[in-house]
């Protein structure tokens, strides 16, 4: 039976959504969003190296992914700071993602036998999140066309993600449940 028991998942799901949370809250102008965002997007750069350093078998698409996570945050924390010069970041951000999505994508969804490993419950899930990013995407345009719901649209659909990223820390899980029952004791 293979570990795939990532480390520092709960903290690391707890950062993004209180980044998503910060980005709202400054689209809102609501005080501390700046201090929010920032502290989220160092948190999160912090946390996944250090993630990516307690990893043993490190494959080529974990150093994809490190430099996607160090990238993004990298420009993240420099555009908050008004940095002028982060064109570089954001374009080792969009290769280092298109990389990702093309060595792992979608299997990222699947378990090893590369069999599709949603329950019903999961499937309603990822119909939230996209449904959320759609009020995401369309809060943003309709926001920027002078829409009075643009807002309400966006802060929803921020809502809806934020809960989607949270979700596995108030649900135990059924299959976690047989694992722990069926696995074998090892010092």
């Amino acid at each position: 039976m293979v570990n795939t028991k990532k480390i520092l998942k709960t903290p690391i799901r707890i950062t993004i959504a209180a980044l998503l949370v910060g980005m709202l809250s400054r689209i809102l102008n609501w005080p501390y969003a700046f201090e929010i965002v920032l502290a989220s997007f160092f948190s999160l750069g912090l946390l996944y190296a250090f993630r990516f350093h307690k990893k043993e078998n490190k494959q080529t698409v974990d150093y994809v992914k490190m430099m996607l996570v160090l990238f993004w945050t990298t420009n993240g924390i420099l555009n908050l700071l008004d940095f002028p010069y982060t064109l570089f970041f954001q374009i080792i951000t969009g290769i280092t993602f298109v990389t990702w999505f093309i060595m792992e994508g979608t299997a990222y969804f699947m378990d090893e036998d590369r069999r599709v490993k949603n329950s019903l419950t999961q499937i309603l899930w990822n119909v939230a999140m996209v449904i959320g990013t759609l009020a995401i995407i369309a809060g943003s345009l309709l926001n920027i066309l002078d829409w009075q719901f643009a807002i309400p649209l966006l802060s929803a659909g921020i809502a809806i993600i934020a809960s989607y990223i949270l979700k596995d820390l108030f649900t135990v899980s059924s299959t976690e449940e047989n694992d722990q029952n069926n696995g074998e004791f090892q010092l």
